[in-house]
């Protein structure tokens, strides 16, 4: 197994303002590179604390290259329906080179109907638009005269610059929220995957993960795919106050997740069957069911690790976890010494790459 490090910001900005979670975000960047995480990521979300302090995974990404030489940069995900593809595709590849090819870059459609109203995009065209988005990026990379027509976009002949530095382009993965359908779409077409177990039953994940796994088999591509599942960790060595940092945090983060699909309770969409369900999930939000559910990481070292073993029983041991340690208001001490830990107490029992030891807390001093 492999771990990374996930920034998804869901903060009142009356608690913590946005300079001060980028500084302390980029520490924890520069941080997870010395404890030897694969990668660390994060998401592009408008107008709302869910997510909003991440506008941009680019420039975060950019930033967080400039502190580091080694670890991955992925993007989770860099929503297709807001931009036109030949910026898209030369915005990563700059970033591509200024990384020196350390790129991993995530799609997906978007689900927030506020954010489609914002940037004025029909919701019935983000599919339309994140399958033109992909072919169209890969296209730029990878081709010389690139002519595209389709429903949405229609351009060239153009030859995408800057070139991506990994060559042909960039790992794509897709972003998938609760369809089979597309983990198995993204199987055949040789992508990469990343999907949120919080939002999904372990049966429905299941499900999507094997689709995934089968039709990429199908499709003849070489290798299992890279599988990364995004969860909160709330780690410390005391259980009490782990779990009191995961209650509250948790609380806050389905408290901002409700305002954002507030618009759900109205909005229908034949693209996104079943999603007016998320305002009734976010008010049905239940910690202690959630925790015992594996949907969110908390404890000690010895807790997460059982909670770990039973999550790659679920979903295989060729998994990625991608884990978000600064949710919310958690302080940045506490923060710093979860990862610490989990380098040194945790990840070792399914990488075997450390020898155990504790990490003293001056690490990243």
């Amino acid at each position: 197994m492999k771990f990374g490090v996930n920034f998804f910001p869901v903060i009142d900005p009356a608690k913590k303002s946005a300079s001060t979670y980028y500084d302390e975000s980029l520490r924890l960047v520069e941080l997870a590179e010395a404890l030897d995480f694969e990668h660390v990521q994060t998401v592009e979300h408008y107008g709302s604390p869910y997510g909003g302090y991440s506008p941009d995974p680019v420039v975060f990404l950019t930033a967080a290259a400039a502190r580091t030489s080694r670890i991955r940069l992925v993007t989770g995900a860099v929503i297709a329906s807001f931009a036109h593809p030949v910026q898209t595709a030369a915005r990563l590849a700059l970033l591509d080179n200024l990384s020196h090819g350390r790129l991993d870059v995530g799609f997906g459609r978007g689900f927030l109907p506020d954010e489609f109203e914002l940037f004025g995009v029909p919701m019935e065209e983000s599919r339309t638009r994140f399958t033109e988005v992909v072919d169209a990026c890969t296209a730029l990379w990878s081709g010389e005269e690139v002519r595209f027509e389709g429903e949405v976009h229609r351009f060239g002949p153009v030859t995408g610059f800057p070139r991506p530095h990994q060559h042909p382009h960039p790992p794509v993965f897709v972003a998938s929220a609760t369809s089979a359908e597309s983990c198995a779409l993204a199987g055949a077409r040789g992508h990469h995957l990343q999907v949120v177990p919080s939002v999904t039953s372990r049966e429905q994940l299941i499900g999507m993960t094997t689709a995934y796994r089968a039709a990429r088999s199908a499709a003849g591509h070489e290798g299992p795919g890279r599988i990364q599942i995004k969860y909160t960790c709330y780690l410390g060595e005391d259980r009490e106050v782990a779990l009191a940092d995961a209650r509250a945090n948790e609380r806050n983060y389905v408290e901002m997740m409700a305002g954002a699909v507030a618009s759900w309770a109205e909005a229908r969409s034949e693209q996104y069957p079943g999603y007016e369900k998320f305002v009734e999930k976010a008010r049905a939000y239940d910690f202690d069911k959630a925790l015992a559910d594996h949907k969110v990481l908390a404890g000690t070292p010895a807790d997460v690790r059982a909670q770990i073993e039973t999550i790659r029983g679920w979903y295989g041991a060729d998994i990625c976890l991608s884990l978000q340690f600064n949710p919310g208001h958690v302080p940045y001490e506490r923060a710093e010494r979860a990862m610490e830990l989990f380098a040194a107490e945790v990840a070792p029992a399914f990488t075997g790459s450390h020898d155990g030891a504790p990490v003293p807390a001056a690490v990243a001093a």
